[in-house]
């Protein structure tokens, strides 16, 4: 058994609180992670829990208001939802042919992806992928298509899969269906290895996030997340402190004035987070692979707050309105009624499809309305386009008694809200930042088209 790390082993208070700010940056994707995986993977009597480990649960219904199971939802691609225990052995995910956009991207502890299979990286061809964790050295079955290799042994999956609208929901769970994880074993048809002992997991408790706490879940997720080079020194700081991965982490341990200086770094994490969030409009570097993220966790943290398991540019991108042509922030659909407009030949140039999202704050979830609208884009049946040939969204939270305007609104709830725009498959115009998206124009008080 470890030994336990007595207060004159801590480093001094000011050390301390430098560390304690790094690390919360650093592990919160770790912990955000953790508060979806435990409903959904370990907690069988919660309603989001999808079978445990090794099993897809698929969304083949469109999202409405009651769905909370991840913030910023969409109706573009349904999800289908998976988590994987690689500590015994390797999965194997297989996908029939499929003849419309999908993707399933695995990512790690961390949110850090682990590869893709989809529309844009495999094509439309039927495979079998080989997901193996951390070290693990065993021969590639002939059969395989292609290898992901992960970093943490607990690795997540939240496919998405093109729903054309409600009455293309039966062809959608067809596909869905189709996929398919198998452990490598039961994919050879062999003998499976002795399972690996179950952890006695932590109950997921939202104030962790903001007390010493914290530390105690991210020491017992290291346990699954054997140490990279990138984060060496980090790890090492945070041994300084007793988080050294054993799951045996006790904050009672810190004396007073380090035990305060964690406190400390914890705010200033928290406050860091919030200064980058701020003036954020789209999601460049926001997701992506290890070697995409790189070391600029901040950057990643701000993407696992604003939309955890968002999918890297290169794969869909994402932008949205922090503040509106006036100054307001956020955009607030009580005070006043608002104009999107893109000038002809400017919609989002996309390979596959956009969308714009409607989503209530500070919640980031869809907002309830009479006609049961979230979302506007290039598949909006009814949508009228100017003389010239653009296209103006109506934002408010009331329908516009014009026509033309209300064949193109977009309900808003009678607060604040935030609108997510998805270009699936951008051109390089938007992955360059030659193509952006106008801003949001007030067009007057939210009176005027109730």
């Amino acid at each position: 058994m470890t030994e336990p790390v007595t207060h004159q082993d801590h480093p001094p208070p000011d050390e301390a609180r430098e560390t304690a700010a790094d690390a919360w940056i650093w592990g919160f994707a770790l912990l955000e992670n953790y508060r979806t995986m435990y409903p959904q993977a370990i907690d069988p009597q919660d309603p989001r829990y999808v079978g445990g480990f090794g099993t897809f649960r698929h969304y083949s219904e469109p999202f409405t208001p009651e769905n909370t199971d991840v913030v910023t939802p969409n109706n573009d691609t349904p999800y289908s939802w998976a988590w994987l225990d690689l500590r015994a052995e390797p999965w194997v995910v297989s996908v029939p042919e499929i003849d419309r956009y999908y993707v399933l991207p695995f990512h790690d502890l961390d949110t850090s992806y682990v590869g893709f299979v989809g529309a844009r990286t495999t094509g439309p061809e039927a495979g079998d992928y080989l997901i193996a964790g951390p070290g693990w050295r065993g021969e590639v079955p002939p059969g395989i298509t292609g290898v992901l290799r992960a970093d943490t042994f607990l690795v997540g999956c939240l496919g998405r899969t093109y729903l054309a609208g409600p009455e293309d929901v039966a062809e959608l769970r067809a596909v869905q269906e189709g996929y398919r994880l198998r452990s490598l074993s039961e994919f050879l048809d062999t003998a499976a290895p002795h399972p690996p002992e179950e952890p006695v997991w932590p109950t997921w408790r939202e104030e962790d996030l903001a007390n010493v706490e914290f530390f105690t879940l991210l020491d017992f997720l290291l346990q699954f997340f054997p140490p990279l080079e990138q984060d060496r020194e980090l790890r090492a700081r945070l041994a300084a402190l007793g988080v050294r991965g054993t799951g045996e982490f006790e904050p009672s341990a810190f004396a007073p004035e380090v035990r305060h200086a964690v406190e400390q770094g914890i705010a200033d994490a928290r406050a860091r987070l919030e200064a980058a969030k701020r003036d954020a409009v789209d999601s460049t570097g926001w997701f992506g692979t290890r070697e995409e993220h790189g070391t600029d966790f901040l950057t990643r943290a701000v993407g696992v707050d604003k939309g955890l398991y968002g999918l890297p540019s290169a794969e869909a991108w994402y932008a949205g309105w922090a503040v509106d042509d006036q100054g307001n922030r956020p955009p607030d659909a009580s005070k006043r009624a608002y104009t999107v407009h893109f000038a002809p030949g400017a919609l989002p140039p996309a390979r596959f499809f956009w969308s714009a999202t409607m989503y209530r704050l500070p919640e980031r979830l869809l907002t309830a309305n009479p006609i049961d609208c979230y979302s506007i884009g290039d598949r909006t049946p009814g949508l009228v386009h100017d003389d010239d040939g653009g296209l103006t969204l109506y934002v408010a939270k009331g329908r516009p008694e014009n026509p033309k305007q209300a064949a193109n609104w977009l309900p808003a709830p009678d607060g604040p809200f935030t609108i997510a725009v998805r270009v699936y498959g951008p051109d390089s115009s938007v992955l360059e930042g030659s193509w952006t998206i106008p801003p949001l124009t007030v067009s007057g008080d939210s009176g005027l088209t109730a």
